[in-house]
């Protein structure tokens, strides 16, 4: 057989003209486009411009003035506030007992929730129930759990006193939970625990969930065990859901409230109290609305600094890659 004459000799990888770009939209269209997006937004960009900016501004302005929360705030104290806030103990309490509560919560909370996130992952029966029983303390209110399990640990009355009373390690403990400066915060730190980590839970099954059983099942072809498998396949690709929930966990402790106002109110002297607490005591109790405006700067300042450098540097690379609406990549 002989070959045409007309044979291509071109190489067989060639390298591909460029592509030409699409034609740009009018400015009709896109002008359409936008009102379209933004009418849709609408509702959205309301809400958040009266119930979060404008309170943001507010507070950023009464925090400037001795302000007992009536009337026009006209007693301008500059730094003032910033300054008693600087040198209050109290305040210093609330940043380490903050960071404690983190710090606890990375350390116990949320790998337990990722424990059993992978149990209840397995093929079992009734592993639907287990996963409503795991859940169901995060759909109750703050209030309701604070109520309860400060009914619990009533001193001498409460069913902890009775079922803890005479073991002999936990024993001690008895009339003291939340009565003890001493193990009032982790007292509740095992509420929070109960109450949140379903929660994180429910996020790692919906991560693990997301893995492809074909990796895992060729992991395990190649004689991984189990740890092996959830250490060097499971783990790495559940990273982006560990990091969304590392950063949902430290924001909700830096703000937490309810839960701890309803249990102690911040007590016994201030051993359980955070700077949620401390904002509302000083506002609402003791009618300093320009000092309580300082604190809650503080905590956003806190929060927004936190959001931007975690966002920075243990977010980059689940936002790299990442569509906008523009078309461009982050």
């Amino acid at each position: 057989m002989t070959l045409s004459a007309t044979t291509d000799d071109r190489p067989r990888h060639a390298v591909r003209p460029p592509r030409k770009r699409g034609r740009r939209a009018p400015a009709g269209e896109r002008l359409r486009g936008w009102l379209s997006t933004t009418w849709f937004l609408l509702p959205a960009l309301l809400l958040f411009f009266f119930f979060v900016l404008i309170p943001i501004v507010v507070a950023f302005y009464t925090s400037f003035f001795d302000w007992g929360g009536f009337g026009r705030p006209e007693d301008f104290a500059g730094l003032g506030n910033y300054r008693k806030l600087a040198d209050d103990p109290v305040f210093h309490g609330d940043l380490w007992r903050g960071l404690v509560i983190v710090l606890l919560s990375i350390a116990i909370q949320l790998p337990l929730a990722l424990g059993t996130a992978v149990l209840l992952n397995q093929e079992m029966r009734g592993r639907a129930v287990y996963r409503a029983i795991f859940f169901a303390p995060y759909i109750l209110s703050e209030v309701i759990a604070g109520v309860l399990f400060g009914i619990i640990f009533l001193p001498d009355a409460g069913l902890a006193d009775h079922i803890f009373g005479g073991l002999p390690l936990v024993g001690g403990l008895a009339g003291k939970w939340f009565a003890d400066p001493a193990t009032a915060l982790p007292t509740l730190f095992a509420v929070m625990t109960w109450k949140y980590f379903g929660f994180h839970m429910m996020i790692y099954l919906a991560g693990l969930q997301g893995i492809p059983k074909e990796v895992l099942e060729a992991a395990s072809i190649d004689g991984a065990s189990p740890w092996r498998r959830f250490r060097s396949v499971t783990l790495p690709l559940l990273a982006p859901t560990v990091r969304i929930s590392v950063f949902l966990s430290v924001i909700g402790s830096i703000q937490l409230f309810d839960l701890v106002w309803v249990t102690t109110t911040g007590g016994p002297t201030h051993s359980t109290e955070t700077m949620a607490v401390t904002m509302f005591q000083f506002g609402f109790k003791r009618y300093q609305m320009g000092y309580a405006s300082a604190i809650s700067v503080a905590m956003f300042l806190i929060c927004m600094v936190f959001s931007l450098l975690y966002q920075r540097y243990a977010l980059r690379r689940d936002l790299q890659g990442a569509v906008t609406s523009a078309g461009g990549r982050r």
